[in-house]
């Protein structure tokens, strides 16, 4: 294996901005193995474009080659400071919502019990998201919401997720056609890499459909229980459990948490790769 496409989410999967500890020479291993010339990274994020810039400061991450943000629904590639969408993914996506706006869709959605509609700059072209109260059965909301987009003919992928820190649920619609794992596979695709080239790692809701599917995964010791049983249980289901690894931690003395687990589950799959953040040919 002489390539490596690294994708991996950022908050409290990269980013160490949970409430479990960080390795202390994690990141910085982290960012030995980035500067390997055969390895492509890829952002892969809830956050929009302006926090990943501020993620990328705050943290001194390395710079990546191409960002998947949104959730899913944009994809950039960076050259520099210069931020490229890349628009083949946005015509790809764009046909299955009928040619209606997120404005529109909040017309067919918005009055539904439960739900508060996200920030203006939590929003986009292919993007509609809501708060939904931990107590309320989002379940039920995503059922009300998927019966009415079907009576417009309209193609949705609704995901689930918890914002650990504000406590509060997150539900984003977007095309049928777009989500984290759908564009980590154009990304694949675009730049030539095989599933055995390909490892992405993560830690949340958002994170499941590529936790359990054949892209090889890892998710972060420190990612909540319940996504990690339910990471378990959806490969089991997919058949994929062969490529879901779950960090341990006891990995050149860190702990599996954050950038430490991202490390071990790379190498997890690609041994070698560990000779590239340990100064070796």
């Amino acid at each position: 294996m002489s390539r490596l496409l690294l994708c991996t989410d950022l908050d409290r999967t990269l980013l160490p901005n949970g409430s479990e500890p960080e390795s202390p020479q994690a990141r910085k291993k982290f960012s030995q193995l980035i500067e390997h010339p055969q390895v492509t990274l890829v952002y892969v994020t809830g956050r929009h474009q302006q926090l990943v810039v501020q993620a990328i400061e705050e943290y001194q991450l390395p710079q990546a080659d191409y960002v998947i943000a949104d959730v899913g629904s944009t994809i950039y590639e960076l050259s520099g400071e210069d931020w490229h969408h890349q628009q083949g993914w946005e015509r790809l996506i764009n046909r299955d919502w009928q040619g209606k706006s997120t404005h529109q869709l909040h017309g067919l959605l918005g009055d539904i019990n439960g739900i508060q509609r996200q920030e203006v700059s939590k929003q986009n072209t292919h993007k509609l998201s809501y708060y939904v109260p931990l107590n309320t059965d989002h379940q039920q909301i995503i059922s009300t919401m998927q019966g009415r987009l079907k009576q417009q003919s309209i193609a949705a992928n609704l995901i689930w997720s918890i914002d650990q820190q504000a406590n509060v649920g997150l539900l984003d619609v977007l095309p049928a056609s777009a989500g984290k794992r759908q564009a980590i596979e154009f990304l694949m695709q675009q730049l030539a890499f095989e599933h055995s080239e390909t490892v992405f790692a993560g830690d949340s809701g958002n994170d499941i459909c590529v936790l359990s599917s054949p892209i090889q995964s890892v998710l972060v010791a420190n990612a909540d229980e319940g996504v990690r049983n339910e990471a378990i249980k959806q490969a089991q289901f997919n058949q994929q459990s062969d490529t879901l690894y779950l960090a341990q931690g006891n990995f050149m003395g860190m702990n599996g948490n954050y950038s430490a687990g991202i490390l071990e589950g790379v190498v997890h799959y690609i041994p070698q790769a560990k000779n590239w953040f340990e100064g070796e040919a």
